[in-house]
């Protein structure tokens, strides 16, 4: 016969284990993809990533990557990624090299986040804000979906959603991800960051705020306010395509879409606090046929 105190002694260390393995999976996992919704892909890689451990915190940061956008992916990281706990392990996948000899990395930022994805790129505009502090090259021998070997095109649930998850849920250590790489490796994307140029900003369009059409620049408020521009001043803008001039207009410097009339147009601050212009209750990015990447530059003078 089992006595009390045996059977407390065997439920502290059931709850211990428990309690043991929930803290492990506390890192909240967070997905990036360009595959859509439309099909199953995106729930192959939590299905995976659940079979690691089924106490897993799984996000979508978002799967409506334009396919193959680098740029767009990189952005996005770097838009969403302050708002997240240290630990936080993004897996981002936007690979138009999958199966080629590109290199499956892990790179942990000084921030403390873990970003698990392809080395094309995606990490660039997270290298700079956050800044680099180790990266390791993802070793498939260990961490890569058992029974996948022989699929080449799905990386994204066979090696970094399944990597990422061991990850997040504490199955594996840092260590144990793979090699360390020299973090001056990686691959990252040249651009042209925002100035101040005469008496002129310049900078990029490196997205547009899809839902609404407003069109986000990379100048920072900082350098508006080197301007000293006011509420109420009016700018200038102008918006070159390829170099040519694409768009002007000149609108009133405001707080928010309201100060300005329904379908007008207005320079603000977004929530990044970088530079941006818009229409009232309108779409600017469909009305004046605006787009982003790296071939889209921006032009704001009094």
């Amino acid at each position: 016969m089992v006595g009390p105190k045996i059977i407390r002694l065997f439920t502290i260390a059931v709850l211990f284990l428990a309690a043991s393995s929930l803290a492990r999976a506390a890192a909240p996992l967070v997905l990036m993809t360009d595959f859509g919704v439309k099909d199953g892909a995106v729930s192959e890689m939590k299905g995976v990533s659940y079979g690691v451990s089924p106490a897993l915190l799984i996000s979508d940061l978002t799967h409506e990557i334009p396919a193959g956008d680098i740029w767009e992916g990189s952005y996005r990281l770097y838009q969403v990624a302050p708002y997240w706990p240290k630990g936080t392990v993004f897996v981002g996948v936007i690979d138009p090299g999958v199966g080629t000899s590109r290199l499956s990395v892990v790179v942990k930022t000084r921030a403390e986040h873990y970003y698990v994805l392809p080395d094309n790129g995606l990490i660039t505009l997270i290298a700079e804000v956050e800044g680099v502090e180790e990266v390791r090259t993802i070793d498939e021998t260990i961490n890569r979906l058992k029974g996948s070997e022989k699929s080449n095109t799905f990386h994204g649930r066979d090696v970094f959603g399944y990597t990422g998850a061991r990850l997040a849920a504490g199955v594996i250590t840092w260590e144990q991800v793979g090699p360390v790489l020299a973090s001056e490796k990686l691959i990252l994307i040249p651009h042209q960051k925002a100035r101040h140029e005469g008496d002129a900003l310049i900078g990029t369009i490196p997205a547009l705020d899809i839902q609404f059409g407003n069109v986000w620049s990379d100048i920072p408020e900082a350098l508006l306010t080197e301007m000293n521009v006011k509420p109420g001043d009016k700018l200038t803008v102008e918006i070159y395509h390829g170099g040519k001039l694409a768009d002007k207009v000149t609108a009133p410097f405001a707080k928010t879409f309201g100060d300005v009339p329904k379908g007008q147009p207005l320079v603000y601050i977004n929530s990044l606090l970088n530079v941006s212009v818009a229409l009232n209750l309108g779409d600017y990015a469909k009305v004046h046929h605006i787009a982003s990447g790296g071939d889209w530059s921006i032009r704001i003078h009094r």
